[in-house]
This record gives structure tokens, C-alpha cells and sequence, in this order.
């Protein structure tokens, strides 16, 4: 099937990312227009654009300010933005019970991520209601649904994107008019950086012990999810979901328990 995204702009927060580049690659190879927006990846986001005749723009998608100047930046210079993956966010490093999180991190995870969607989505549903059109597809993370110790925090801003915001970004893109929402949870995907990282044999059985499919995602399969949901064609009504791209996992193992 045709995902008919020929000459579509589109634009993929944190575009130069791990899951990020693959999601600019699978919709350059549909003949879309691709903004690769990065904060700090400089120089990966400058050689993918040029791998995949795209552009990179640069912003802190954190500021309010710095939001609306790259959105206007995109339509002064495209005319147009007809898709936004909302992929950008910040996963801390450090696992941590909730007792011991400090402030810091917790107003820093919550606005890397919840914040970031909400200054994205805002200002593309507000060109959307101009155009009348538009796909606007959030990524999230099993750990909003299934939750992650170590992580609330990272947890409950995941999962305020897939929940209550996408919902009602939903029923409020519904008043434009042809303007669909929806949303990608991966679960634990094989990136670059994971692998980097020293993910061993034995963490990975514990990972896919919980679920039906025996293997991590790689990026790809989040990638070509974000072209599906972004197509009329493919998609057309479909609004308002939350893909889980996680084998079929059903829950997280606990630790410190028997």
C-alpha cells in the first residue's frame, strides 16, 4: 500500500536521536520533506539532513519562545507543515526509588518531556487549525503504561502524554477538522546507545521474560509505526491510540521482590 507522503513536510523532534533518526530515515524513503530538529545533537542532525536531502533546525523545545520561532521558522520557510512526530524527551541515567528524587530532577524530567509534548503539540495543532489538516503522532513509552521502577518520574510524564493529553488533543483536533492524533509506547528498543551501554545477555532474557515475543524492538519497527500512523492512506481513521511496540509485554518484572 501507498502511504501517499510524497512532498509532505514533516517535522520529527529529537530527529537525530536513536529512535529519532530512523523515524527522519523511514519518512525521507516515503518522499517527505524531513526537519530534523535537534538540541544538542549538532553534528549527527547536520549529516543526517544531508544524508536525507532534509533540514536541520535547531531549538529547545523546553522554551516556550524558542517553540513558536522554529514553527514559524518551518512554515516561512516549507509554506507548509503537514506532520509532527513528537519524538523528543530526556530519560535519566540514574534509576532512583521516588523517595530519593530530588526536586531538580523531577521538574527537570517532567519538563524534557511532558513539557517539551505540550510546547510541540500546541504549536503545530495551532498551524493545523489554520490548514485544516494535519497528523500530529506523540511517542511515549511502556513505562507510562506499565510503569518503571527506577523511573517514576520519567514514568508519570509518559504517561500523561499517552493518557489524559492525547486524549483531549484528540477530541479538541476534532474540531478543525481532519486533523488526527495518536501515539507510539516502545518498549525496550535495540539502539545504538543501548548496545553502547554494555546491554548484556542476561538483562535482556530478564526484559522479554514479559512478553509473548522473545526479542527487543529495534528502531525501525518504531519507525515504520510513525509512518502508518502519519498516512491518510494507511491510517485514515485511526485517532486518538496508543501503539505499544513491545512484544507484547504485559508488565515489568519487580525487583526486590521474591
Amino acid at each position: 500500500m501507498n502511504s501517499n507522503l510524497e512532498n509532505k513536510t514533516v517535522l520529527v523532534t529529537g530527529g537525530a536521536g536513536g529512535i529519532g533518526s530512523y523515524i527522519s530515515k523511514a519518512f525521507a524513503n516515503e518522499g517527505a520533506k524531513v526537519i530534523v530538529h535537534y538540541h544538542n545533537s549538532k553534528e549527527n542532525a547536520k549529516k543526517l539532513a544531508n544524508e536525507i536531502n532534509g533540514t536541520a533546525l535547531n531549538c529547545d523545545l523546553t522554551d516556550s519562545d524558542g517553540t513558536v520561532s522554529l514553527f514559524n521558522k518551518i512554515t516561512q520557510t516549507e509554506g507548509n507543515l503537514d506532520i509532527c512526530i513528537a519524538n523528543a524527551g530526556y530519560y535519566p541515567k540514574e534509576s532512583s526509588t521516588l523517595w530519593n528524587i530530588d526536586a531538580n530532577r523531577w521538574d527537570n524530567t517532567i519538563s524534557t518531556n511532558l513539557s517539551i509534548a505540550f510546547n510541540t503539540s500546541r504549536e503545530f495543532l495551532k498551524h493545523a487549525s489554520q490548514t485544516k489538516k494535519g497528523n500530529l503522532v506523540l511517542i511515549g513509552s511502556t513505562a507510562g503504561i506499565y510503569g518503571e521502577a527506577g523511573h517514576s518520574d520519567y514514568a508519570a510524564a509518559k504517561g500523561a502524554i499517552t493518557s489524559g493529553l492525547l486524549k483531549t488533543l484528540k477530541n479538541e483536533a476534532a474540531q478543525i477538522g481532519n486533523v488526527r492524533v495518536n501515539a507510539i509506547a516502545p518498549g525496550w528498543t535495540l539502539t545504538e546507545k543501548k548496545i553502547n551501554e554494555g546491554l548484556n545477555e542476561k538483562h535482556v532474557e530478564r526484559v522479554v521474560s514479559t512478553m509473548a515475543l522473545k526479542k527487543l524492538a529495534k528502531p525501525e519497527d518504531i519507525a515504520n509505526s510513525a509512518v502508518m500512523l502519519a498516512s491518510d492512506s494507511l491510517s485514515n481513521h485511526i485517532t486518538g491510540q496508543v501503539i505499544e511496540i513491545a512484544g507484547g509485554m504485559e508488565g515489568r518484572q519487580i525487583t526486590g521482590t521474591k
